[in-house]
């Protein structure tokens, strides 16, 4: 059956960090006369077919890629749990991945991209599979680093099911270090997060990189 999480505004805040954003159409057309002149400044030719709408697309690309913050209620719909309190209640894990996602690094607006990995050991509710997807996107489609989405999502589960163990792994690349800086083209950054049964027991961490295929990498 599912069940709806006590939707306060504290609960919301916590498992959704929503926050609408309000960007007037005025501001946008300013926005947008700011990126004009900072391409025409950079080099490029404003006054092309090609490019004459450019700035509008950035600028309404940048905001659709950040819609993150808008946060998304349908999170909150948890479901009963299936053990019934069997040996393996503590060691069960529900396992999702790859999870493609695509983020903008807030140290310089560049993308970073690749695929995540989320486990949880069920206690009383689970969520449904979709939902994970939902999850990682939502942190992903905000200004960001690697390290703190996967907190992020940890921390969402932890207060969205109350479960035994949370553990997230990523893997990305991250465009501000191929595009610029050192220009690695062939880096891969790997970030893990364990909470609960995962943060004590090596088996169930070592189990969960091996069933998403990160130990073998």
């Amino acid at each position: 059956m599912a069940l709806r999480i006590e939707q306060d505004e504290e609960t919301i805040e916590t498992v959704t960090q929503l926050r609408p954003r309000h960007v007037t159409e005025e501001q946008m057309r300013t926005f947008e006369g700011y990126a004009a002149e900072i391409f025409a400044a950079f080099g490029m030719e404003m006054n092309t077919q090609a490019t004459e709408d450019t700035p509008r697309r950035f600028i309404q690309a940048m905001y659709d890629a950040t819609q993150g913050y808008e946060g998304d209620p349908k999170l909150l719909t948890v479901f009963d749990a299936e053990c019934r309190g069997e040996p393996d209640c503590h060691l069960s894990q529900v396992i999702e991945g790859p999870i493609q996602f695509y983020a903008l690094c807030e140290h310089h607006a560049l993308p970073f991209y690749g695929r995540a990995y989320v486990a949880y050991i069920a206690h009383e509710h689970i969520i449904g599979i979709s939902k994970l997807t939902r999850l990682v996107r939502l942190f992903a489609q905000r200004f960001t680093v690697q390290e703190r989405m996967a907190q992020q999502i940890a921390e969402a589960l932890e207060t969205m099911l109350w479960p035994h163990g949370v553990a997230v792994y990523l893997e990305a690349h991250h465009l501000c270090t191929q595009m610029r800086g050192v220009r690695e083209d062939t880096s891969l950054t790997r970030t893990t997060c364990w909470r609960g049964e995962f943060a004590k027991n090596p088996a169930l961490r070592a189990e969960f990189l091996n069933l998403s295929g990160a130990s073998a990498k």
